[in-house]
């Protein structure tokens, strides 16, 4: 249990809150129907959240007010809708009150929520109670007065638990839907991410229930459109006539700035150019983005997918007939023909099996450099294909989102992979010098065999792979393997071992001659 924040707790932190946002990203943007329901506030704070801890990998800073300061100058120049834009005004506040600090107790955190209350308040034009707004002042009125931090961050977090219980009743919209504001369910997620920090793992926050799909309801905005920019080269007084300006074209109106020269503007409108030449004729603008909110309610075909990265046509073929989507990569992707397959999914969320370690990554890469637009993208590590089959077989796209990336990851990580190849040239391995035309048995990639005869290479092989114990053995059947070898390890296995269950695939053209999966 930790008496004080410092530095390094606090990137704890900012890590852990994003890998539970977007673990929940989904479950909040189904309960999104306030102020528009165009199901994003989950997506919009984890980018939110990205962009923060972005600037915090970029400047790296070793205070506890410099890693707040970096979190909310990110959090400001990445928000994403309303929900971004309050949560950057709630970090930046925090950021204020621990500017000069090198670790918070218990007082010094209760305050730091109370800056953050004031200033995600202040950000709006028209505060609504039932919303993130409510469910902020009351971790922040709920933190006991004690300067033992883990009692005042348990007490607002259970204070912010309870009053997003309370925002259906506060808000006729959430009732009727059967939910709880999404926005204020984000911010629990926050907080209960600092109280798993604080206090040794321990999570306080049940999941919200999610309604079916024909539960929720249609609220739509009076305005077309999401109109967001970030501005510079103006100041407070200016940026309050542009608030006040913006009011009279629009709604959900904020325009935060970051305490020093950065300010950042969201707004509901339908006269988008009246909506940037009043920025323009406030400060320079830039980084504009506009939503359609009918094109980001249709933006996805489907809701997810998993893509496959395979080397050739013919174990595209064996991951296509699974259920995925397949991305031929030849040798190694390039990020670009990746980040393109990607969108090509046409779902909102992608699952990617790079299914080889150089593969991998690439794509941990391509998903990093990726400016936050677009679907969102896990990768689960798999490290050969019989990984990836592996995962796929446990794939369910109905099941909760984290759960099932779990239970791939798991997968995937339970299954062994072994491999058969013919040495090209004299080597000096963990077991022994090979030499050109050696039979070489892997497993987990180190080499544990030399033999000179493939069949009994590869039915020792098998046999030490089988060790740890196994119920299913899948073969991966390259062109180059004699076509007679999947018959005799099927023997092998009978005589051996007939518990275990074989399934083989054609693999087309590998650099091994068998891939061996064990699960």
């Amino acid at each position: 249990m930790l008496r004080t924040l410092n530095a390094a707790t606090a990137r704890r932190w900012a890590d852990l809150a994003m890998s539970a946002l977007s673990a929940e990203r989904e479950a909040i943007d189904r309960i999104n129907v306030y102020p528009v329901a165009d199901g994003d506030t989950g997506t919009n704070l984890l980018q939110t959240v990205r962009a923060a801890v972005r600037t915090l990998d970029e400047t790296a800073p070793d205070t506890l007010g410099g890693v707040f300061a970096a979190l909310a100058k990110g959090a400001l120049g990445g928000a994403c809708g309303n929900s971004g834009m309050l949560l950057s005004q709630a970090i930046r506040g925090v950021a204020e009150e621990l500017r000069d600090a090198e670790t918070a107790d218990g007082v010094a955190w209760r305050e730091a929520l109370r800056r953050a209350d004031e200033l995600a308040w202040q950000a709006v034009a028209e505060p609504q109670e039932g919303t993130v707004l409510s469910v902020l002042r009351a971790a922040a009125r709920g933190a006991q007065d004690s300067d033992d931090l883990a009692d005042v961050v348990r007490s607002s977090t259970r204070a912010a638990i309870d009053a997003l219980a309370a925002t259906p009743a506060q808000l006729p919209v959430l009732s009727e839907a059967g939910v709880v504001d999404a926005g204020g369910r984000g911010l629990v997620i926050l907080l209960d991410a600092l109280h798993a920090v604080v206090v040794d793992g321990e999570w306080l926050a049940p999941n919200s229930p999610v309604p079916a799909e024909s539960d929720l309801l249609e609220h739509e905005s009076s305005f077309d459109y999401e109109v967001m920019y970030l501005l510079a080269d103006t100041d407070a007084e200016r940026a309050e006539s542009l608030r006040g300006r913006l009011g009279g074209l629009g709604d959900c109106v904020s325009v935060v700035g970051d305490g020093a020269d950065a300010w950042a503007v969201h707004v509901h409108c339908d006269d988008i150019g009246g909506v940037i030449e009043a920025g323009v004729e406030t400060g320079r603008v830039h980084r504009i983005k506009v939503t359609r909110f009918a094109d980001q309610q249709a933006a996805y075909a489907r809701d997810v997918a998993v893509l496959a990265c395979v080397p050739g046509d013919v174990l595209g073929e064996v991951f296509a007939a699974e259920g995925a989507d397949v991305l031929v990569t030849g040798s190694i992707p390039v990020p670009a023909e990746l980040r393109e397959a990607i969108v090509g999914t046409g779902a909102a969320h992608v699952v990617v099996l790079p299914n080889d370690l150089d593969t991998a990554l690439v794509v941990e890469r391509a998903v990093a450099g990726r400016s936050g637009e677009g679907p969102e993208v896990v990768v689960v590590p798999t490290a050969s294909p019989v990984q990836g089959l592996a995962a796929l077989a446990v794939h369910d796209p109905h099941r909760r989102r984290a759960d099932d990336q779990v239970a791939m990851a798991e997968a995937s990580a339970a299954t062994r992979r072994g491999e058969l190849y013919v040495a090209d040239a004299e080597a000096l391995t963990w077991v022994g010098r090979c030499r050109p035309g050696d039979i070489l048995g892997l497993i987990d990639g180190e080499v544990v065999l030399i033999g000179e005869d493939l069949t009994t290479t590869a039915r020792e092989l098998l046999t030490r792979m089988l060790t740890a114990g196994g119920e299913l053995f899948t073969a991966l059947i390259g062109d180059n393997t004699p076509p007679e070898l999947p018959g005799e390890l099927s023997a092998h296995l009978r005589r051996a071992h007939p518990e275990v269950e074989m399934a083989s695939y054609p693999a087309g053209a590998l650099d091994s001659l068998l891939l061996i999966g064990i699960e």
